[in-house]
This record gives structure tokens, C-alpha cells and sequence, in this order.
């Protein structure tokens, strides 16, 4: 895959649809070797392709900078975790599998309540499903659970008047992210990871036909 042809929103699109359930890669490689870029059409290219490799790095290691800004505030430190849910489940993979955890939990003591939270079926015709498959946690619209998360979330900012120190940690954590994926060399690793992603959706795309 060219990274250099891929846009943002491409990026976007793929940080949404890929599974994030794939653990960190290890620190020996995170910070295995580091070199200059010696283009713009090189570093554009770099950073797009280590975001998608090591993004789950990068998750945490935004949270980790995030917590160890709020040390002191335990309620800070709840709207941060609240603020990271609200954005994992814009992740179509992180929120299938939030979602069947809680209802496969929830059907251990309440099979009933477990039944309604199920996601509606989608409306097959021909073999084919009639639109695209809507995202649902625990029976509900997605955006639901994003625009609660996110509003419990920005009122404990609120409360515990840490939106200045969000605003210094999230910008140092984003600096972080975006120095890291400038310089990291991609390895062998990302290159054949990036060949295997693009054949799932390919091959994705031919089994929907």
C-alpha cells in the first residue's frame, strides 16, 4: 500500500473499521530506531503508516499522559476514561465487542433484559442485507452512548476545573504521537501488516459481491 496516496479521511475510515483489540506493540520495537524523514512526500507517508500500525500504542500512551496530568484529581482522571470510551466506540470493532460482552454479562442475571438489547436485524433482500449495517451497543444507536459519554464526561471537566491542564496534557500527548510517528523508521513488521490489511479488504469487498 502507498501511504503517501491514502488521505485522511482514508486514514480515518481504517482507524474506525480496524480491530483494536490487538495488543500494544512491544516497547523493544516501539522504540527500536529512529531516523529522519528525508521528504515531505517520505514523512507524509511515515506518519500515516505508523499511526495505523501502532495505534494502539498511541491510545494508551495518549491516556497514560492524560492520567499522570490528573494525579491529584480523582474526578479528572473519571472524565478522562469516560472521554477515551466516548471515543473508542467510534470504532466500529471496540464497539461490537463492548456491546456483546455487556449483553453476554447481562444475560447471566437478567435474560430478558439481555434479550432487548440486542441489535435490530437489518432487512436482507437477494442474499444481500438492504443497506448498511447500522452500529449498535446494547440495542441502541451508537451515537447514543458517544453523546453521553462525551456529555457526563465534559461535566466532570467541568467540575473538577481541569479543562487548562486537559488542554496542556492533550497537546503535549498529541505532540508525543506525532514526533514518534515522524521519526519511528517503519520496520518489516508494519509493511507486511499493511499488505495483510489491504488484502482483508479486498477481500472483503469480493465476498460482498
Amino acid at each position: 500500500m502507498d501511504w503517501g496516496n491514502v488521505t485522511a479521511e482514508d486514514l480515518i475510515d481504517a482507524l474506525r473499521e480496524v480491530d483494536w483489540s490487538s495488543p500494544p506493540r512491544p516497547l523493544s520495537e516501539f522504540f527500536s530506531r529512529f531516523t529522519v524523514p528525508r521528504s515531505y512526500a517520505k514523512w507524509n507517508s511515515r506518519l500515516k503508516c505508523n499511526l495505523y500500525y501502532y495505534r494502539t500504542n498511541y491510545f494508551m500512551m495518549i491516556v497514560l499522559i492524560l492520567g499522570l496530568g490528573f494525579l491529584r484529581r480523582p474526578v479528572a482522571i473519571l472524565a478522562a476514561i469516560l472521554t477515551a470510551l466516548s471515543i473508542a466506540f467510534l470504532n466500529d470493532s471496540f464497539a461490537g465487542t463492548f456491546s456483546e460482552k455487556v449483553t453476554r454479562t447481562m444475560r447471566q442475571f437478567s435474560p430478558h433484559l439481555a434479550a432487548k438489547m440486542r441489535p435490530p436485524l437489518t432487512p436482507v433482500i437477494r442474499g444481500r442485507p438492504s443497506a448498511k449495517r447500522a452500529i449498535h451497543i446494547c440495542g441502541r444507536p451508537r451515537w447514543v452512548f458517544v453523546f453521553i459519554f462525551s456529555s457526563v464526561s465534559f461535566i466532570l471537566w467541568y467540575v473538577s476545573c481541569g479543562l487548562l491542564t486537559l488542554l496542556w496534557a492533550l497537546a503535549i500527548a498529541l505532540l508525543a504521537t506525532v514526533l514518534h510517528a515522524s521519526f519511528r523508521t517503519p520496520n518489516l513488521k508494519a509493511r507486511l501488516n499493511t499488505f495483510r490489511e489491504e488484502f482483508r479488504a479486498v477481500w472483503r469487498n469480493y465476498s460482498e459481491l
